[in-house]
């Protein structure tokens, strides 16, 4: 489906949100390190959990508010609140004032407006594109995160360090520019909500609903396994956010990344952590597809192990090397991790759920990503009392553990077909 037979609807968000995704990625990655220097690494990695909670609650309430009060509503309102937000944190480290617990709180409040933006968005894709087309549409959206993953780090290695006041405030006025536009350019596509239980249901209710939905993952173990497996995988990629950047603003120190006769681009810690990020957004805008259909061909027990070892080894790499380079080397490996279960994931998690209970066993996997990021910012203050290497060693066990509970899950999930495969034998 050509971008040009679009809905108007998606033309304007894919625009508008690229533009907003560039100028967030120019600063978000830096956070981090900014909170890490603010707070300490101990605080600062309690606080990120707290923030991941505060966000974890918006996941939940976010699906409901968008059938309730609309795609556009709430999309609205949630770049709005997202902008005011990034203009009171741009404030909050400004030439008048410098308080970087107003900044953290602003950055939590960024975190939940952005987890309330999410399923009205994807909510909206759904209302407007036939079931044929979904996917490719959606791969559009996939992508154009992917180039600002790969534009926003190299500007903001660029600008960040000397300008964080002035890109916060270019990144609430985009944000409030943004929900503008959706107000004026965009139409309601929710289904008519039917007021019948308004009256009695309270919002509360359905957070407990969804909650008590998965008790699905209690009753099927093959999958309870896999979202086990999952959150231990989730504790090393995640890192891409937290531990990565800490780790290389502190051992990366005026490295030259190029040197052309008399001419040398030298690299400090954000600078670096800035390049090696953006090569895994180029990465996988460049590879995705091509790797997702190579690995068609292998076995899934193969692909998932494969993955978890290959995480391990990137970040045991992390640990060992503090040379810009080796940096770039071990996130080549870290994201053909990343990469090779990509496609695969979420057609394993259709095949192994029941026709009639995808919705649910869809709802309770996405606690592969809720719970793992929640958990990961423990990593922070883990390298205080352990050290880099031990807290990057520890993280590459839990990477392995998940490959030894992908093999658990895939022998589990064998031993159960095997009846059926040698009744039709019989048959």
């Amino acid at each position: 489906m050509r971008i040009r037979d679009w809905d108007s609807n998606l033309k304007v968000r894919l625009f508008g949100e690229a533009l907003m995704n560039i100028t967030f990625w120019m600063f978000f990655p830096f956070l981090t390190i900014y909170f890490a220097d603010e707070f300490g690494k101990s605080l600062a990695g309690l606080l990120l959990i707290l923030s991941q909670v505060l966000s974890v609650f918006a996941n939940l309430i976010g699906g409901y508010c968008a059938d309730r009060y609309g795609r556009k509503r709430m999309m609205v309102l949630s770049a709005f609140g997202q902008g005011i937000c990034f203009i009171l944190f741009g404030l909050a480290d400004s030439p008048w004032l410098q308080s970087p617990w107003i900044g953290f709180l602003c950055f939590s409040f960024v975190g939940f407006f952005g987890s309330i933006y999410w399923p009205a968005s994807q909510a909206m894709v759904a209302d407007v594109v036939d079931e044929k087309n979904r996917s490719s549409v959606f791969a559009v959206f996939y992508t154009s995160i992917n180039i600002a993953v790969v534009i926003g780090p190299l500007l903001g290695a660029i600008f960040y360090v000397n300008h964080r006041f002035e890109l916060l405030l270019i990144a609430g006025i985009v944000c409030v520019g943004l929900a503008a536009v959706l107000q004026k350019w965009t139409r309601e596509t929710a289904p008519t909500y039917e007021h019948k239980e308004s009256t009695t249901t309270k919002w509360y209710s359905f957070v407990g609903n969804q909650l008590r939905d998965y008790k699905v993952i209690i009753k099927d173990r093959t999958f309870l396994l896999f979202i086990t497996a999952g959150i231990l995988a989730a504790q090393t990629f995640m890192q891409l956010d937290l531990l990565i950047p800490v780790y290389t603003k502190e051992v990366v120190h005026n490295q030259s990344l190029l040197a052309i006769g008399n001419w040398s681009l030298t690299v400090g810690g954000e600078q670096a952590f800035g390049f090696i990020l953006a090569e895994n957004g180029l990465l996988v805008a460049l590879l995705t597809v091509s790797i997702t259909k190579w690995v068609n061909g292998f076995k899934e027990r193969k692909v998932f192990i494969a993955s978890s070892m290959l995480y391990a080894i990137a970040i045991i790499l992390f640990g060992q090397t503090e040379w810009i380079w080796g940096l770039i080397f071990a996130m080549a490996i870290f994201t053909v991790a990343e990469l090779l279960v990509a496609g695969l994931q979420q057609s394993f998690i259709s095949k192994i759920a029941p026709e009639h209970m995808r919705g649910q066993y869809f709802a309770a996997a996405s606690l592969r990503y809720t719970i793992g990021r929640t958990i990961a910012p423990i990593s922070i203050p883990l390298t205080v009392w352990i050290g880099y290497e031990w807290t990057f060693f520890t993280i590459a066990v839990l990477a392995i553990g998940s490959a030894v509970i992908y093999w658990i899950m895939f022998s589990r999930l064998d031993h159960k077909q095997q009846p059926l495969t040698d009744a039709k034998d019989s048959a």
